[in-house]
C-alpha cells in the first residue's frame, strides 16, 4: 500500500491495456450446471470468476451482500475469495456503506482492515463529513455514489438542490452537488464517484464539472449502458486522475462475464465454464481499451 490507489490503479491499467473492473457478485439460482448449491457453489463461482478474468482485470469489485446473505459462513468465503485476487489487482468492496461518523470508523476496520481491500462504495447522504474514516486512510480509497445506475436513481439524484452562494455552487440537481462537494474538498487522491453508464447525459454532464475525479462506472452490458459513451465521458481529463494511464475510469462489468458461463455454450465456444468466462473478459477488455 506504499503507492496512492490511483498509482497503483494506473499501474494495473497501463499493464493490462484496458479500463475493465470485473464484478463478483454470483447468485445461488445462477451458477454453472453442477456447481453445488448455496454458498459452496457461489464461493466456487466466485473463485471460478477471479482466476478466469484475472489476466485481463483492471480491478475486480466484490459485492458484500451476496456473501452477507450467508452469514458468518458467507463472509469467510468472501475473505477467501478476497485472498485468492492476484496481488497487483486493485480490490473495491461494493458495500455502500455510511452512518454517523462512529459507526463508520469501525465500518472502515472491517473492510480495510479486515478484508484488505483498496478501495470502498459509500453513501453521501449523511455529508461527506461522515465519511472521514474511509477518506483519512492512507493508501486508500472511497468511490462515492452519486448518479447511481439502477432505474429509481433520479427519485432523489435528480432532486434540484437551493444554490449555496457561500461556496460558489448553484442551484443544480443532488448528484452534481455531491460531485461539486468531493471536487471542492479536495479529495480526488483519495475519492471519486460512482456514476451509471445507464444516466450518459448526466455522466457527460458530472464530467464537464469535475474533471480531475476517478469515475467507477457501472451499468453497461445487461443493465444497458454503453461502453462507447463512457470512453467519451468517464475519463478524467485533469488532475489528479487525468494524466496518468486508464485516467482514472474503471467499467464494471458483473453479469456480462458471469453470464457466460451459465447454460448451455453457444456455437464455438468452449465447452468448459471457466474458459467461457475467460472468453467474455477478454471481449469486454477489447472493447475498454486503456485510456492514456
Amino acid at each position: 500500500m506504499s503507492a496512492g490507489y490511483l498509482e497503483r490503479l494506473a499501474s494495473r491499467s497501463a499493464r493490462t491495456g484496458s479500463v475493465l473492473c470485473v464484478g463478483i457478485d454470483p447468485v445461488p439460482d445462477a451458477l454453472p450446471a453442477g456447481f453445488p448449491a448455496g454458498l459452496a457453489g457461489v464461493e466456487r463461482f466466485a473463485r471460478l470468476i477471479v482466476d478466469a478474468t484475472a489476466p485481463v482485470a483492471a480491478a475486480m469489485k466484490p459485492n458484500l451482500a451476496f456473501f452477507e446473505a450467508f452469514g458468518s459462513e458467507g463472509m469467510a468465503a468472501l475473505e477467501r475469495v478476497r485472498a485468492a485476487i492476484p496481488a497487483g489487482i486493485p480490490v473495491i468492496a461494493d458495500a455502500k456503506r455510511g452512518d454517523v461518523e462512529t459507526t463508520v470508523s469501525r465500518q472502515a476496520v472491517a473492510i480495510f482492515d479486515q478484508l484488505g481491500v483498496d478501495a470502498v462504495t459509500a453513501s453521501p447522504y449523511l455529508g461527506l463529513r461522515a465519511l472521514d474514516a474511509f477518506l483519512d486512510r492512507a493508501g486508500r480509497f472511497t468511490y462515492v455514489l452519486c448518479r447511481t445506475s439502477n432505474p429509481a436513481a433520479g427519485e432523489l439524484q435528480d432532486l434540484l438542490v437551493a444554490a449555496d452562494p457561500g461556496r460558489g455552487f448553484p442551484a443544480e440537481a443532488l448528484h452534481r452537488r455531491v460531485a461539486r462537494l468531493v471536487a471542492s474538498a479536495g479529495l480526488g487522491d483519495r475519492a471519486g464517484l460512482v456514476v451509471g453508464a445507464t444516466a450518459p447525459a448526466e455522466l457527460a454532464g458530472i464530467r464537464s464539472i469535475v474533471p480531475g475525479l476517478a469515475f467507477l462506472v457501472p451499468g453497461v452490458g445487461a443493465q444497458g449502458g454503453e461502453a462507447a459513451d463512457v470512453l467519451v465521458h468517464g475519463a478524467a481529463t485533469a488532475e489528479p486522475a487525468g494524466a496518468r494511464p486508464g485516467r482514472g475510469l474503471l467499467v464494471n462489468v458483473s453479469r456480462g462475464i458471469a453470464g457466460a458461463a451459465l447454460g448451455q455454450p453457444s456455437a464455438g465456444s468452449a465447452q468448459d465454464p471457466g474458459e467461457r468466462l475467460a472468453e467474455a473478459a477478454r471481449g469486454w477488455a477489447a472493447r475498454l481499451p486503456v485510456l492514456r
